[in-house]
This record gives C-alpha cells, sequence and structure tokens, in this order.
C-alpha cells in the first residue's frame, strides 16, 4: 500500500528567506525592503527612494539564491516537524526556483537537517503538483505553501489534496492574501507548534 505525501514548500515555511534576502540587499546593494508590505512591491534604492523594475528585482533575487543561501535559518520547529511527518509519509520539497538551484537547495536543507527530495518549479505550482502525485500515487497527500497564489493553483488541479496555508516569517504573515479566507486552503496555520498536529491528523484522516 503507498504510504501519505507530503508536499511542501522551503521559503517562509522551511527556512527564513525575506528577513535576510533584505539584511542583504540592504547592506550590500543600498536596497529597502520592507517586510510589512508587499517585500517585492516595496524593494526602493536607499539613496533616492525610487522602486525597482522587475527586471533588477528578479536579478537580484537569483544573485541571492546563487550567493547567499547559506544566510538563510530554519523557521522555529520545521527540522523537527519533518522529521515527525517523514515517520508517517513521504516528504518532498516543491520550490519555486530555477532548475539549476536544485542541488544547492537540496545541500542547504540536508545541512539544517531536512533530508528531503527536491522538485524545482516556475511559475503556478499546480501543475508541478499534480505531477508529483501522479508519480508517488499516495494513500493521501498534503500541500504546505505560504502564497495564496500556489494554494489555489493546487485547489483548482488537485481539490482532494489537502491544502495547508502557512506562512512562517511573522513581519510577513499578518499582510498577505490568505488561501483559507478565499476558500483554497483547509488551514491557515503560520507555526509548526500549530500545523504539526492539524498535519498529522490529517495524515491519519482525523480531518476531513
Amino acid at each position: 500500500m503507498s504510504r501519505p505525501l507530503v508536499v511542501t514548500d522551503c521559503d517562509e515555511v522551511l527556512l527564513h528567506m525575506l528577513r535576510h534576502f533584505g539584511e542583504w540587499l540592504g547592506e550590500t546593494h543600498g536596497i529597502d525592503l520592507a517586510l510589512g508590505e508587499n517585500p517585492f512591491q516595496s524593494m526602493r534604492r536607499r539613496a533616492d527612494g525610487q522602486p525597482l523594475p522587475d527586471e533588477e528585482k528578479w536579478r537580484y533575487l537569483n544573485l541571492f539564491f546563487d550567493t547567499e543561501m547559506a544566510r538563510q535559518t530554519a523557521i522555529e520547529g520545521s527540522v523537527m516537524a519533518i522529521g515527525e511527518l517523514q515517520r508517517e509519509a513521504d516528504v518532498v520539497v516543491l520550490t519555486n526556483l530555477h532548475d539549476s538551484f536544485g542541488q544547492a537547495r537540496a545541500r542547504q536543507l540536508r545541512e539544517h537537517g531536512i533530508e528531503a527530495r527536491i522538485f524545482t518549479n516556475q511559475g503556478p505550482k499546480g501543475p508541478a503538483l499534480r505531477r508529483i502525485v501522479q508519480e508517488y500515487a499516495p494513500s493521501r497527500a498534503v500541500f504546505i505553501d505560504d502564497i495564496a497564489q500556489h494554494i489555489a493553483s493546487a485547489a483548482d488541479l488537485l481539490p482532494e489534496m489537502s491544502r495547508l496555508h502557512f506562512c512562517g516569517e511573522p513581519a510577513v504573515a499578518p499582510h498577505i492574501p490568505c488561501a483559507l479566507q478565499a476558500g483554497h486552503a483547509h488551514a491557515r496555520l503560520d507555526t509548526w507548534a500549530e500545523a504539526l498536529p492539524w498535519l498529522l491528523e490529517t495524515l491519519h484522516e482525523a480531518r476531513r
């Protein structure tokens, strides 16, 4: 019999990213990023207060992942929670990074104590998620992500899959669109202390 499957995002679910991205932008490039707003929309040059064009934002983001992944720290409880979940299910990571970053992401997570298969993706995650579910053919499946758009994409293509909207960055979590309120998530929980019991119950079919 196949095992249950947990598909989880990485940044702001397993590891902090935006806080470290913002620190690096300020220290190295003189760019301010406000976590309490839409972080990417808030990126401005400190010297003149001008917003960055989108192509520059993406260039800096790719440069961060190319050179600064070692800055990223684990979200409280994430490593322990993944270990607990792996007792009950297959756990894989679906991360919106270019394919060239896949090995670095796996190594990064391994250094934090998380050993998991990595799937890279660009754009909405529903299609990639469907391919993963088709490959594993799990008895039950759960998807975890911090971005409401990806939860909605999963709901559209895999309505039978349990979906948890989770943002582990306290400075960002109150300000993002909520997939639970939009009707696309089964739960919205932003700490692993809350999320792990819900996930274990879901994997054991206690939660419908």
